[in-house]
């Protein structure tokens, strides 16, 4: 149990300590904040995990679900840290904003159960898409160098050590097999962080300077702040949570031959909302299911929801070892890089598997998801597409992802729902609401 537990935090541990690292350094936190943040995500994902597969009352799905900081929430943070005049207040707006989406997630929870055929994969694709596409400019940012100001950003030391992290990774995804092979990005970035180390630029700073036991303090960066468009835009992102996680359930449900009804997933969505509106108060940030730990249940067969809260007691663990979490802070911004062009770059490919089976021969869907796409990019290829708008209004604007989101769920709408009778609408998602394994997942 301990082993198979702790396998699921290997398969998932460089996708929670990614979204920190991405806002924490968007915010400037020093090395010693950066470990404190990363630590707090850790211990947080451990309680949400909790939470989902041991459930109390009538909050949890109790199936083998492992919980962690959503990366759909990564754009607008970094969005709202940018719109945020004084950056020590950002963590604190941004808190603000997740504790109230995740109230309101909470509140929702039933009825959004009840309002699945309104997301189907035309517009979960869409959204996952957006979500890896999104991040992918800042593993390119990250490859090269940690300061754009520097005079070697970019150079071709930076660039190589980024090229041979993605490299490694590539290797042992090809010929490596079972459990090397989960923590093939894991591996990749220590190893990557030891090539560095004869070029100057590894730092064991952070690792020296944090204790061995510590305690995520609760509001550690100030008490929360509620900024009303700071708090629209974390709704937005609540609501791409809550349906990738229905979506995740499904797919769970069938992998362990327990199908997730209207009462399951309203439970499950529970536990997200509940422990995404807990984690602000230790310093943490949104939660949500990890995708990438049901391929490893249909891998193994190890369907225990048991094993699955060993690995969260685990990130609890490691969560309250300020020494555990600072090890990430020591991998080089470029090795980071190299490992965050296959991280990302396989959430955008998730999207697009969702899209395969989105029924894209119909001409409906197609225009959902190109004009969707669109939208979403625009912040992305034009970041000052939106420089005449209201500051508060840019921090949803410049998210392409809510933006994204928005424009998919509105089009589906206009094109299933609105106009047609009863039967036809429900005719047209129903099919498209449960989504299936990938499958390479079940090989």
């Amino acid at each position: 149990m301990a082993t198979t537990g702790l396998q699921h935090v290997a398969a998932m541990y460089a996708g929670v300590v990614a979204p920190p690292l991405i806002v924490g350094a968007a915010i400037g936190l020093s090395g010693t904040e950066l470990t404190f943040l990363t630590g707090a995500c850790l211990f947080t994902a451990g309680l949400a995990t909790f939470l989902q597969t041991l459930g109390v009352w009538k909050i949890g799905a109790r199936l083998p679900f492992v919980n962690g900081v959503t990366f759909a929430g990564v754009a607008p943070m970094t969005a709202i840290a940018a719109a945020t005049h004084d950056r020590t207040d950002a963590l604190p707006v941004i808190f603000g904003a997740v504790i109230v989406a995740g109230l309101l997630g909470f509140l929702a929870a039933p009825f959004f159960s009840k309002a699945v055929r309104f997301f189907p994969p035309v517009v979960t694709g869409t959204v996952i898409t957006l979500i890896g596409v999104s991040l992918l400019p800042v593993a390119f940012g990250w490859a090269q160098g940690p300061d754009p100001a520097a005079h070697d950003y970019g150079s071709a030391t930076y660039l190589g050590l980024a090229a041979a992290t993605l490299l490694i990774v590539l290797l042992l995804r090809r010929f490596t097999r079972g459990f090397v092979k989960q923590i093939a990005v894991l591996i990749g970035l220590v190893a990557g962080t030891v090539v560095a180390i004869p070029f100057g630029v590894t730092d064991f700073g952070p690792v020296a300077d944090a204790d061995v036991v510590g305690f995520p303090t609760p509001f550690h960066f100030g008490a929360p702040q509620f900024h009303i468009a700071a708090i629209l835009s974390m709704c937005v992102v609540m609501v791409v949570s809550m349906t990738e996680s229905t979506a995740d359930m499904l797919a769970l449900g069938e992998i362990v031959e327990r199908p997730a009804d209207e009462r399951t997933i309203a439970a499950g969505l529970r536990a997200d909302t509940l422990g995404s509106a807990i984690s602000p108060l230790f310093n943490g940030f949104m939660c949500s299911a990890f995708a990438q730990n049901i391929g490893l249940v249909a891998m193994t067969r190890i369907r225990s929801r048991f094993v699955v809260a060993v690995g969260g007691g685990f990130l609890v663990l490691m969560g309250l070892c300020p020494t555990a979490a600072s090890l990430i802070a020591v991998v080089p911004r470029p090795v980071l890089g190299g490992a965050g062009v296959v991280l990302f770059g396989s959430v955008a490919a998730s999207g697009i598997q969702t899209l395969v089976r989105a029924g894209l021969e119909k001409d409906e869907n197609v225009l959902i998801v190109a004009v969707s796409l669109a939208v979403g990019i625009v912040p992305i290829t034009a970041p000052d597409f939106y420089h005449a708008f209201p500051q508060t209004a840019r921090i949803v604007l410049d998210s392409g992802i809510s933006t994204g989101c928005v424009a998919a769920v509105a089009l589906n709408l206009v094109f299933h729902h609105l106009g047609r009778r009863p039967e036809a609408a429900k005719g047209t998602t129903a099919t498209a609401a449960v989504p299936r394994p990938a499958p390479q997942s079940i090989s």
